[in-house]
């Protein structure tokens, strides 16, 4: 007999949504003013919604991938950390989104670890060039 489904909270399901449809226009409906994205690669905290969409939009290209998996969540009343798995270019990675949200529903706090130091690398080098992309396209 499996366990039941836990209804997650808001924001949290509003995150599933976004992942699972890959559709990261949602992220400023999501994404509060004031949120902070810690990075694996970057040693700043990346302050303010307009950095925070950036890094994922990036993200979302980089690691949504058709084998991108989330495989195991533990879940608070206003946080969450979600493990996952994915493979890019043969290397596999896993990692660990920790997730914070107001009580409007918002995200104020998300941070990526990754592992192993491979993929670490590999990830660096991809979600460089998407930001770079981004920061073209903003300038035009």
């Amino acid at each position: 007999m499996s366990a039941p489904a836990i209804a997650h909270p808001p924001a949290l399901a509003a995150w599933h949504r976004l992942v699972q449809s890959q559709d990261a226009a949602g992220l400023n409906t999501l994404v509060a003013d004031d949120a902070v994205f810690h990075s694996p690669v970057v040693h700043t905290p990346q302050r303010g919604k307009p950095l925070v969409v950036a890094y994922l939009s990036a993200a979302f290209q980089v690691f949504f991938t058709d084998n991108f998996r989330y495989v195991r969540e533990v879940v608070g009343a206003s946080d969450a950390v979600l493990e996952f798995e994915l493979e890019i270019d043969g290397t596999r990675i896993n990692g660990v989104d920790m997730i914070r949200w107001n009580e409007a529903g918002l995200i104020t706090d998300f941070k990526v670890m990754l592992r192993p130091l491979k993929a670490v690398n590999l990830i660096h080098q991809k979600m460089g060039e998407m930001l770079q992309r981004h920061a073209a396209q903003q300038q035009q």
